[in-house]
């Protein structure tokens, strides 16, 4: 509805219940929520609504992780020409997480280029096990309730891995890294692994540094050996990069 709204600027109800094909009742409700929650207001002497100028703070987070990923672009360069594997910065968007930068262009070891916007499932991918390993206590218990009311084969997995009696995130904090292994959600599934760290700006989870390889090359543990004291010093100098 604020798309639609903010996309005319200004709209009767009849008008945002036929673009966004919601009942009009609905429409009228949820105006009414807008209204109360200062993102909109009725054009006086007109029985339009239009968006105010506090809808500009709803993009302050996205633009925070845009000033993130420009600041950590050389550091991700720096890494993968290092070790020559694709290195990726991802964040969360709901139940899945989102590349945000990435540096498969700049190396000959992938299979594919994941360009900003490419998605994989929560607990699928290691940056997603990292995310919910090291993000704050109310923010997971958000994820873990979203998860219990999804009934996908993908979701009921997820809350298998996030039952109470489960350690996986225990194990990934104390080993300092997480991990995923033939990745099956990729653009060539079961033939990439990962190893994934946090990268935290002033004590909390901003997002997760990923690290890409060939399944067949090594094992996890092996890569873990030879790359997560690195990409716990890249995550380390993005966060220090952050600082004013």
């Amino acid at each position: 509805m604020l798309q639609a709204i903010n996309r005319f600027g200004a709209m009767r109800l009849v008008d945002i219940a036929a673009a966004t094909s919601l009942p009009y009742p609905t429409v009228f409700r949820l105006v009414e929520t807008l209204v109360d929650a200062g993102m909109v207001e009725l054009e006086p002497g007109r029985r339009r609504y239009r968006p105010t100028a506090l809808v500009q703070t709803l993009s302050l987070g996205y633009r925070d992780e845009l000033a993130l990923v420009a600041l950590a672009r050389p550091h991700i360069v720096a890494l993968c020409r290092e070790v020559g594997w694709p290195v990726t910065i991802c964040t969360r968007v709901g139940n899945a997480m989102m590349v945000r930068d990435s540096t498969h262009r700049l190396t000959t070891l992938t299979f594919n280029d994941y360009a900003a916007g490419y998605s994989l499932p929560l607990l699928e991918c290691a940056v997603g096990k990292a995310h919910l390993a090291w993000c704050d206590p109310e923010e997971r218990a958000i994820i873990i309730s979203s998860l219990a009311r999804l009934d996908s084969a993908i979701d009921k997995r997820a809350r298998l891995q996030l039952a109470p009696e489960s350690s996986l995130l225990a194990d990934i904090r104390k080993a300092g890294y997480a991990s995923h292994s033939h990745n099956q959600f990729s653009a060539n599934p079961g033939r990439t692994s990962a190893l994934a760290v946090p990268i935290h700006i002033e004590g909390r989870l901003a997002a997760t540094l990923g690290l890409v390889f060939f399944a067949s090359a090594m094992t996890i543990a092996e890569a873990a050996r030879a790359y997560a004291s690195l990409m716990h010093q890249t995550a380390i100098a993005i966060s220090a990069a952050q600082q004013p």
